[in-house]
């Protein structure tokens, strides 16, 4: 009966969820767009807020996820939340021209703010190249020839936190249950910022850093010569057939990794190509990347309910 019980929510999530992502796109949770400091204490960052639906809407979708129990009745209640991170391609869409603003983000993220927001978080996704005068972000192979100020080793971080900060001193988000998650030079910033030995202080103060993470795709080179430790939750997702970053590397580090942490979950998806996750139609035409979209869905969901909601 038990058994029962718990499934129903999920049961119901499969059979409803279809009808949801059906809705009219004017229906579905926007993007909002927002203004925070980067911990580099110069940088005024862009980010996009994806917030849970409104009370009453897809009440008993949302009920499973609440953190509060009074959340959605008298008063709003609080979310977990969730830092996103782009990768080298920045936040927008590839056909963004001179507007990059809440209309033209890419669909990947889109669907990650809106598949977060549906399911009782508050995620907010940084632009960290922007700002910087780089808002088309960097073709693909194009990485020693990026400036210095978006490294996502020495600077990224900084906006992750500031991102983390901002989201603390909202009413609506439970502080100290926010997680990160980030695709490839996201990612490789998500690897940088749970570096241990870099930040020691939030793995033992009481505000600490980020409660969980989530890294797709990145690469693994800078942390694969170092002692690298996660000072918090890890999954580590990487494909199989990645074209732009080694996956081999990203394999022996998680290898490595596990010998020294209980902390790193590591998946990797054979036969799936970098930004497998990615919803147009190209890249969901390849099984493999479809079937990884799938199962990376739904084992980021369960991660962060586990991290973040318990």
């Amino acid at each position: 009966m038990l058994l029962r019980l718990f499934l129903l929510p999920v049961l119901l999530w499969g059979t409803l969820s279809p009808a949801f992502g059906a809705e009219d796109e004017a229906e579905r949770v926007k993007p909002e767009p927002v203004k925070f400091q980067s911990r580099d204490g110069r940088t005024e960052l862009v980010g996009y807020l994806f917030r849970p639906p409104p009370p009453g809407r897809m009440r008993s979708l949302m009920e499973p996820f609440m953190t509060n129990q009074n959340a959605g009745k008298s008063e709003p209640g609080k979310f977990p939340g969730i830092v996103m991170l782009h990768g080298r391609g920045g936040p927008y869409s590839s056909a963004a021209r001179d507007r990059f603003d809440e209309n033209t983000l890419s669909q990947r993220h889109l669907m990650w703010g809106r598949f977060w927001a549906e399911r009782g978080y508050i995620a907010l996704l940084v632009d960290s190249f922007g700002p910087r005068g780089y808002p088309q972000g960097f073709p693909v192979h194009s990485y020693k020839d990026r400036p210095t100020e978006v490294s996502e080793q020495t600077v990224r971080p900084d906006d992750a936190y500031g991102a983390m900060d901002y989201l603390r001193g909202r009413t609506d988000v439970v502080a100290k249950r926010i997680g990160v998650q980030g695709w490839s030079n996201g990612a490789m910033t998500v690897l940088a910022a749970l570096d241990l030995d870099r930040y020691a202080n939030l793995a033992s103060s009481d505000s600490g850093g980020f409660r969980a993470a989530i890294a797709m795709y990145p690469g693994c080179a800078a942390q694969s010569k170092t002692y690298y430790r996660p000072y918090s939750g890890l999954l580590l997702m990487i494909a199989g057939a990645d074209e732009e970053v080694s996956p081999a590397i990203c394999e022996r580090l998680a290898s490595d990794v596990r010998d020294r942490t209980r902390y790193l979950t590591f998946v990797k998806y054979d036969g799936a190509a970098h930004a497998f996750d990615d919803p147009g139609a190209a890249r969901q035409a390849v099984a493999a990347n479809k079937t990884a979209t799938e199962d990376a869905k739904n084992r980021a969901e369960a991660y962060f309910k586990g991290w973040l909601q318990r």
